[in-house]
């Protein structure tokens, strides 16, 4: 994987090969940022990544200015890569080693952007109590937004506070909002 702009551009993050993980595509991730740029600006905003796997879309973040990230992932070693990359390239990234459900029903974090890639066999009743999660507990600052990412086979255009969605080959984007 390889980050596409900012300060970092063109560096390339090799990730172990053992981790769980999906990484999302360069081309997908390009499309995604575009979008976010028109209503961004990357160093005025406060990021939670949820399913971070290896941290890529928190590294894009990161190398166009925003200060404020949370990674948060059940895998060790997963928050202990994002962990290593951050402070190599030492960028403002804080991880949290948890179940991503048991963290939206505790924390108090208020956000910009949430970003959440979970893995693509995550049901429709998964899918729900996730995006009703991250409203009830009002995560989202009045103009954040929830990005799901997920495979072209899901639908969420029913799901409670959906936009749209963005489609890039087989990985779609699902946009959420107050």
């Amino acid at each position: 994987m390889r980050i596409i702009s900012g300060q970092f551009k063109s560096r390339k993050i090799v990730a172990p090969k053992n981790l769980p993980v999906r990484p999302t595509t360069d081309m997908a991730k390009e499309s995604l940022f575009n979008i976010l740029n028109n209503s961004y600006y990357f160093d005025a905003i406060s990021v939670l990544d949820l399913f971070a796997g290896t941290g890529n879309i928190s590294y894009e973040f990161a190398s166009r200015g925003t200060e404020h990230i949370t990674c948060v992932d059940q895998d060790f070693g997963c928050i202990k890569f994002i962990n290593q990359t951050a402070e190599n390239f030492e960028m403002p990234i804080d991880t949290i080693k948890s179940d991503v459900f048991k963290f939206l029903e505790k924390t108090n974090l208020k956000v910009d952007v949430v970003f959440a890639d979970p893995p693509y066999s995550f049901t429709d009743e998964q899918f729900t109590k996730f995006t009703e999660l991250v409203f009830q507990n009002e995560l989202l600052s009045e103009d954040g937004v929830l990005i799901i990412e997920h495979s072209k086979h899901t639908d969420l255009s029913k799901t409670p506070n959906f936009t749209y969605q963005k489609n890039y080959g087989g990985c779609v984007f699902s946009f959420f909002e107050k």
